[in-house]
């Protein structure tokens, strides 16, 4: 549980290695076609562009000894040419390429999104939502240009090299091994910072997911924080959180930093040495002023691409980071799920049956042990007890948003592990405790779940849990925008929409956790009357603190010590004078 802190580092499941990125090289092989049109445009622009030297060393040496007026005209303007090609075939490939690496988001960003979609409740019970949701953004942005241009000037630096290499030897091959000659001092200090590098990004990485989720956490509770003044308490926790993300960030950036300072330092001294050797070493009828120029123009243009694979490294570098943790995510086992050859199940009647069900959140520490009842299809019951008892996860557990521990759950004498999902959770309808309210119009939130319902049957809906007439009040009344949540709204108006949308569903199992929880006396009255003719002839668990609201239940069951500490109807129960008995008759004297 130690990751569901925003102060706390998320640790990788397992190192990175070069199976990660091969499993990235899928979505690039998706873009195969555009890319290798890319990569052509820009073998032909780095070939117009590394004909200049020549063009100029022929300029230098020859026509303007010659004085050679119109030949030089006409050489400026195959310089000119060659200029003009290297941009049009550059800015062509830059704008296919910007297409790829946006296409390439996209897919590993629906990837991501559908199996979050899949991941089941504890996946989500562990983690602050703002460490999940930097890696479908954040982390996802970091690693498309690696994965589109990054491949291609990979390629193409390599190539440039090759062609740069042919160049400068086929000029002077002296003057060229002197030019490479700085290559082992690079390829040294490479090997020397790789780990410490990729480190420090991965602590960067670390950093900015414990900042993005207590920036999630403190926007979603300032309501919470004004009213108890923590303004400027919450202020000096992110300005901790703040100051660790910019330390490791430094740290990360020097590591980046040190190989172009390498890299013009290096081409700065190799530069120096060509004039020096070239001027005073070596014989001038072997060695022009024309061939010196364009020596040190390749050594310039050797040295780029090395920078810019450094760079690409770089890159790299910090995409790994990435790639470790959005790989970490995808490989998140849905446990959850359909297993193979699981059933449709049929419509259902309702009955449900518990048969030894034993359960826990975490191994060892159990919720529920060898719990077992039965109920009847049309029976409505109500689950009472202490907070924490496990009322909920009885609930839960029915429409198996978990796996059981142990024991099994039939619905119609069918276990509820052999059935896919969808056909079983489509036909219950479950109202939680979170009233969550979309954005959008308050007709699509009501119609949710049944998107072929028709406005009649959403009208019906609302009208029988008394939201009709609050919502006629709004001047756009059905068609009114609300916010994420439903801010707008009051606590009992998004509770009411909640249960408009969960009765159009028509359910033969109804889960009503909370359901009247947040609204007023007079409504639930109004309210209750619309339930009775709703639950008439479907199953329905009813988890209420009030138990005003679950008297007439066919049956109340007190949730206790891991399992049903009493079962029978109010009047039942309430001659026993146990448990329930006593809570009822606390709640009496409260009231």
């Amino acid at each position: 549980m130690a990751r569901n802190k925003f102060d706390i580092d998320e640790n990788l499941e397992s190192p990175f290695d070069i199976r990660h990125f091969r499993r990235a090289m899928v979505y690039i092989k998706q873009q195969q076609k555009p890319m290798i049109i890319a990569l052509v445009l820009s073998t032909l622009s780095a070939a117009a562009a590394l004909s200049a030297p020549l063009i100029l060393q022929h300029v230098v040496d020859v026509t303007i000894p010659e004085k050679a007026v119109l030949s030089l005209l006409g050489w400026s303007a195959l310089m000119l040419v060659t200029i003009v090609v290297s941009v049009i075939f550059a800015t062509i490939r830059s704008r296919i390429m910007t297409r790829v690496g946006q296409d390439i988001i996209s897919e590993i960003r629906m990837d991501l999104f559908k199996h979050l979609q899949e991941l089941p409740f504890k996946y989500y019970d562990d983690r602050p939502q703002g460490k999940i949701l930097i890696r479908v953004v954040n982390y996802v942005n970091a690693v498309s240009d690696v994965l589109s241009n990054g491949i291609i000037n990979f390629i193409l630096e390599i190539v440039n090299l090759i062609f740069i290499a042919a160049f400068m030897f086929a000029v002077n091959v002296r003057l060229s091994l002197i030019i490479l000659a700085g290559l082992p001092v690079f390829l040294g200090i490479m090997l020397i910072i790789k780990t410490r590098q990729r480190r420090a990004w991965q602590a960067v990485s670390n950093k900015s997911s414990n900042l993005n989720a207590y920036m999630q956490e403190s926007i979603s509770g300032i309501g919470v924080t004004q009213i108890f003044s923590r303004e400027q308490r919450n202020e000096g926790i992110f300005t901790g959180l703040a100051a660790n993300f910019r330390k490791e960030w430094i740290t990360a950036v020097r590591y980046n930093a040190l190989i172009p300072f390498t890299v013009d330092n290096l081409a700065t001294i190799v530069t120096s040495l060509i004039f020096l050797v070239g001027l005073l070493a070596l014989d001038p009828k072997d060695v022009t002023f024309g061939v010196i120029l364009a020596m040190s123009s390749y050594a310039a243009r050797f040295w780029q691409p090395i920078l810019n694979l450094s760079n690409l490294y770089n890159n790299f570098i910090n995409a790994v980071s990435y790639l470790e943790r959005i790989f970490e995510t995808l490989d998140e086992p849905v446990t959850v799920s359909d297993i193979p050859g699981a059933k449709e199940l049929p419509p259902v009647q309702g009955d449900v049956t518990f048969d030894n069900v034993t359960f826990a959140y975490d191994p060892g520490h159990n919720i529920l042990e060898d719990l077992s009842f039965e109920i009847k299809a049309g029976e409505s019951i109500a689950l009472v007890g202490p907070t924490g008892a496990g009322k909920t996860t009885v609930v839960n557990l029915i429409s198996r948003f978990y796996n059981l521990t142990g024991g099994r759950i039939l619905i119609d004498g069918q276990d509820i592990s052999q059935v896919t999902l969808k056909s079983l959770r489509s036909q219950m309808g479950i109202m939680l405790q979170d009233s969550f309210i979309f954005s959008g119009t308050i007709l699509d939130n009501i119609r949710y779940g049944r998107l072929d319902a028709t406005k009649e049957e959403i009208i019906a809906a609302a009208k029988t849990v008394c939201a009709d007439e609050f919502i006629r009040e709004f001047e756009q009344g059905y068609m009114t925008e609300v916010n994420e949540r439903g801010s707008k709204l009051s606590q009992g108006q998004r509770q009411l929409l909640s249960f408009a949308r969960t009765l159009l569903a028509d359910p033969r199992i109804l889960i009503l956790d909370e359901a009247t929880s947040s609204i007023d006396a007079k409504t639930e009255r109004l309210l209750q009357q619309g339930l009775n003719e709703l639950l008439k002839g479907r199953t329905s668990f009813i988890i209420a603190h009030r138990l005003s609201t679950v008297k007439n239940c066919d049956r109340i069951m007190y949730v206790s010590d891991k399992g049903i500490a009493e079962c029978g109807t109010h009047d039942e129960l309430i001659a026993r004078r146990g448990f329930y008995y006593r809570l009822y008759t606390a709640q009496k004297m409260e009231a």
